[in-house]
């Protein structure tokens, strides 16, 4: 997995106030906590984090006066329509503890065209060590027939990754293709009674 160092300073500013200046500025209102530690509330660069952010469950080593502290990404917040980072909350974590995360599952293999491939659930819940959570997960769907499903527990854990999602979790499924044929109704002109009136008149006449 990867771990990348951004250099955080110190936030002696809070309200919303504070936080529109400092997003102005291209910096980002995080806070640091966990293990018992008093909160750090800090700013971040937002360019730098934005581009860490994009990998999975990465690893921040967050500089502080000269400090560096291991963090996980625990909360994103982004703006609702322009997405851009409005604040961030970092877990402390140390080197060796495990950590539950969610890890992403990639589906592998060719499946049952006859079917429409669903992916029910994303990402599965994993007990595992810090420094070495997966940037993904394999489930290999070879074969998989439509109307069958795969599981948490179907999904193939690396050495030293416990499952901790519920096993009988439906990760994917493949639904069955609609073989219903709607009948359509045979359309009925009826005849126009004005233009007929005409003919039936001039029969009268010849009569």
């Amino acid at each position: 997995m990867a771990e990348i160092t951004i250099n955080g300073v110190v936030r002696t500013e809070f309200g919303k106030g504070a936080s529109r200046r400092a997003r102005r500025d291209g910096l980002v209102p995080a806070v640091i906590y966990g293990h018992g530690e008093k909160p750090q509330h800090i700013t971040l660069p937002a360019r730098e984090l934005g581009v860490a952010l994009k990998q999975s469950n990465v690893l921040l080593d967050i500089v502080i006066d000269g400090k560096t502290e291991l963090t996980l990404p625990k909360a994103i917040v982004r703006h609702p329509l322009k997405q851009i980072l409005e604040h961030v909350d970092l877990v402390l974590v140390r080197r060796g503890e495990k950590v539950v995360v969610s890890v992403p599952v990639h589906a592998t293999g060719e499946y049952d065209r006859d079917g429409i491939l669903e992916h029910v659930n994303n990402t599965i819940d994993v007990l595992v060590e810090a420094t070495a959570i997966p940037s993904f997960l394999e489930l290999d769907i070879t074969g998989l027939a439509a109307g069958l499903s795969l599981y948490a527990g179907d999904v193939v854990l690396p050495a030293g990754v416990v499952l901790e999602s519920d096993p009988k979790m439906i990760v994917v499924h493949i639904s069955e293709r609609s073989t219903i044929v709607e009948e359509v109704a045979p359309v009925v002109v009826a005849a126009d009674a004005s233009a007929e009136a005409p003919a039936a008149d001039a029969e009268k006449k010849d009569s």
